[in-house]
């Protein structure tokens, strides 16, 4: 019995060590996977990945907590600190399986593009753009963020719309890929700025947005909405700008633009009075009313609503169809129905873009988009 009581602590120690060896040999294995991934794993997962490194190399968080208008060092943190007392043992083991399902979910990405999807367009991270039977399909593709809109995914929405304008197809889609259509601005375009940049950030952000907004304006062809499932923000005001706008009935459409101390966009202070009346346009605009799919086509927003079970096969039969109608007659209609407001709606354009730089720099946007961060934290 003595020499029982011996061997089993002995054997024990033995195991653990083993283990821990294991683990510290995943564990460096992970990090040199993770300077192999070729695609950016986005903000959140990279703040996963910060938090388990520390928590793995110098356990439970002891660093002070940043400022709350240090925005990057302040998510860093919030990520470590989120781990509380798990072990380094656990850290280590969580770290390397995070990145191996990073590595998996890329290779089988890889695999995809290797045999790519008929029509498909070449030259763009944040959108998969195809060409098929007449029609250039737009389709947002961030799906793990919510389909948000980033810097990078703006400049590849404008040069979609310019190909698809110039192209042979008859009509053009823009949809999203996943649960959601999309979430709206990415609020991470905030989050790296600092305090001495803030005055170029937004002129930049209001040159940017004044040009994709204006690539709606001037879209010369019939252009196709095909809401899939939530949209906030700059991709429900550019609706209006839209010939058709379909959606299923899990869709909802919400601008919460006061709520984060900003003011709307996309022509939608001039073009949703006009579609829904003045009375509902405000309650959407400056209220942060949330409309169902149903309330946005009983409003006029939304031209049709779909079961969800049976959205995608209805609208694509239907707009397969469309795409077989004389191309230059719709065209040429398109244009008689825009050209007479154009002006007027490059002109809002404008004005909103101007509104909005003043906004991003006043002290209550900021505060406003600092309380969001809090309470997503």
């Amino acid at each position: 019995r003595p020499t029982e009581a011996v061997c089993i602590p002995a054997i024990h120690l033995h195991m653990t060590a083993a283990t821990m060896q294991v683990s510290q040999k995943d564990f460096q294995k992970a990090q040199e996977q993770l300077k192999l991934l070729k695609k950016d794993p986005g903000n959140e997962t990279k703040l996963k990945l910060y938090g388990l490194f520390k928590q793995a190399t110098e356990g439970p968080c002891n660093a002070p907590k940043p400022g709350m208008l240090d925005f990057v060092k302040k998510a860093k943190w919030d990520a470590w600190n989120s781990l509380g007392n798990l072990s380094q043992d656990d850290a280590r083991q969580k770290y390397a399986e995070l990145v191996s399902s990073l590595v998996s979910a890329e290779s089988a990405s890889q695999k995809k593009e290797a045999s790519p999807e008929e029509g498909r367009h070449d030259g763009y991270e944040t959108l998969i753009v195809t060409t098929k039977n007449n029609i250039t399909k737009i389709m947002f593709n961030r799906p793990d963020r919510k389909n948000a809109i980033n810097h990078q995914m703006y400049r590849e929405i404008i040069k979609a719309l310019e190909e698809a304008g110039k192209n042979d197809s008859t009509i053009a889609v823009i949809t999203g890929n996943g649960d959601y259509y999309s979430s709206g601005n990415d609020l991470n375009n905030f989050t790296n700025v600092q305090p001495g940049e803030m005055e170029k950030m937004a002129k930049d952000g209001a040159v940017l947005l004044k040009e994709f907004v204006g690539h709606f304006i001037d879209f010369p062809k019939p252009l196709i909405a095909v809401v899939n499932g939530p949209a906030i923000g700059i991709c429900v005001t550019v609706l209006g700008l839209c010939d058709l706008v379909y959606a299923s009935d899990r869709a909802t459409f919400h601008s919460p633009f006061s709520q984060l101390g900003q003011s709307p966009e996309g022509c939608s202070s001039y073009l949703f009075p006009k579609i829904m009346g003045l009375a509902k346009a405000s309650e959407m605009l400056l209220f942060n009313k949330k409309l169902t799919a149903a309330e946005a086509c009983a409003q006029g927003l939304v031209t049709e609503v779909f079961p969800d079970s049976s959205f995608q096969k209805e609208v694509w039969a239907r707009l397969e169809a469309y795409a077989n109608l004389p191309k230059n007659s719709l065209a040429v209609s398109k244009q008689l129905l825009r050209s007479m407001e154009k002006e007027k709606l490059h002109a809002v354009n404008s004005k909103e873009c101007e509104v909005l730089t003043e906004r991003w720099l006043s002290d209550e946007c900021i505060n406003a988009i600092v309380g969001f961060f809090q309470k997503k934290a």
